[in-house]
């Protein structure tokens, strides 16, 4: 066959392939069924971190670069380079065709990454496959951007024009959540409605979809997609809220600087915290007319300890293992109730806490936000709550019980079913590859 499925997310990633027994998974890092979407590139030659690939034939940069938990590692080990993650949620936004700096000089813009990321996607299901794979579905949110048509469509048209430069001739898209709904209805036993919730990095997704096993086999279900709906809020939003809850005040964040003829003192400039807390943002703090503007503003702080420890994140490129701290912390509070950020990377014996009431507290407009959206689409639909039969739970971000609460609250008469939360999409779009190019 020579088609496959890619499930493109903005955290991790996945990609399904056709097999005599059906669609399988494809493992991308050893035995690993997802893959995060992270690509590092590795600008010391003489130090390059383990299962670095080297850059193809005519590439640029041509710079050796790592993909992956891979990646994540050489960038958390200190080898010399550049991290990009959550490349996709610079779709739709006029970033995709910038160019940032990687190393040594080198420039590349931001659509460019994702379609290196694409193509290492691309040769992992080759080599599984045996075949030149030409065909594709891949899975999109509801919304790139929210409440704009035009930047959404030119999202999609960026993603597009990404998967064709790495040789799949044949580009088909499928809404993430109903390939949620498809991998949920393999399981369904009699007609029921269906609200997936497939909350991800980037996006929170909602779909009320009926399913059933007389549908099963259809190719076209637009008669069973009974409403669409979705918010550019998810889990990377998450981390950014903890993150200024957690790591960022004792790098001055909310402090005040210094009080000028007996004038009460004025807050800090915040921008600077924003931009580290949100993955996409952080490599923007690097480029050296920003570091020489943060250098020069020693003299807003009232504590100078607060900017001596923002310089040391700034020159040091510590960024992104902060946020990854702040990720972690999220995590924990929803797997224990409370959380330790060890921060002595910045200064030694510096530290945080977080408790759950602190992240409900950080994370309760969003939630809400989110919760709305869900009631939203099931009003769109023309149902009731009590009308749900059940609510299907995929993407990342549904193991924070923070949110799966809320969500089942509000509808406490459906069913809540959870299902794989890094593959169902996958699985799904993959299915509906084999439906579309079989038929």
């Amino acid at each position: 066959m020579t088609y496959c499925a890619i499930d493109f997310g903005t955290s991790n990633s996945a990609v399904a392939i056709s097999t005599a027994e059906g669609m399988r998974l494809v493992p991308l890092e050893g035995q690993h069924l997802t893959m995060p979407t992270a690509v590092f590139y590795c600008t010391d030659r003489d130090d390059i971190p383990p299962g670095a690939h080297p850059a193809p034939a005519l590439s640029e940069p041509p710079l050796p670069r790592c993909f992956g938990r891979t990646a994540v590692q050489a960038y958390m080990d200190g080898y010399g380079g550049r991290l990009m993650r959550s490349m996709k949620s610079i779709l739709g936004s006029p970033l995709v065709e910038q160019t940032t700096e990687v190393g040594e000089g080198y420039g590349v813009k931001y659509l460019d990454i994702i379609t290196t990321f694409l193509r290492q996607l691309r040769d992992q299901a080759q080599v599984a496959s045996g075949e030149s794979l030409r065909q594709v579905v891949m899975g999109r949110p509801v919304y790139f951007v929210d409440d704009d048509a035009l930047r959404d469509a030119q999202a999609q048209a960026s993603l597009t024009t990404a998967a064709r430069s790495v040789g799949f001739e044949d580009v088909h898209f499928q809404f993430e959540p109903i390939a949620a709904a498809f991998d949920y209805e393999q399981t369904a036993r009699s007609e029921q409605k269906v609200l997936v919730v497939d909350i991800g990095g980037g996006t929170s997704d909602f779909s009320v979809v009926r399913v059933g096993p007389d549908r099963l086999k259809r190719l076209d279900r637009r008669d069973d997609i009974l409403a669409n709906h979705g918010i550019h809020i998810a889990g990377t939003d998450f981390d950014r809220h903890v993150s200024l809850h957690s790591v960022m005040p004792p790098l001055g964040y909310g402090a005040f600087g210094p009080s000028v003829a007996g004038a009460p003192p004025r807050p800090v400039p915040s921008r600077v915290y924003f931009d580290l807390s949100t993955w996409h943002l952080i490599n923007t703090v690097y480029q050296p007319a920003r570091v020489a503007e943060l250098k020069g503003m020693g003299g807003f702080y009232g504590n100078p300890a607060y900017h001596t420890r923002l310089m040391k994140v700034v020159l040091e490129r510590l960024g992104h293992n902060l946020i990854s701290r702040a990720e972690s912390a999220k995590i924990d509070v929803a797997t224990h109730g409370t959380a330790d950020l060890d921060l002595s990377l910045i200064e030694r014996e510096l530290k945080a806490h977080l408790t759950h009431d602190e992240a409900a507290q950080a994370l309760a407009a969003d939630l809400q936000r989110i919760v709305h959206c869900a009631q939203d689409t099931v009003q769109t639909a023309g149902l009731r709550p009590q009308d749900i039969d059940a609510v299907y739970f995929t993407g990342g971000s549904t193991g924070l019980s923070l949110l799966t609460d809320q969500i089942e609250a509000a509808f406490p008469q459906a069913q809540a079913v959870r299902g794989d939360r890094l593959a169902s999409v996958a699985t799904g779009l993959g299915l509906h590859a084999r439906r579309l190019f079989t038929a």
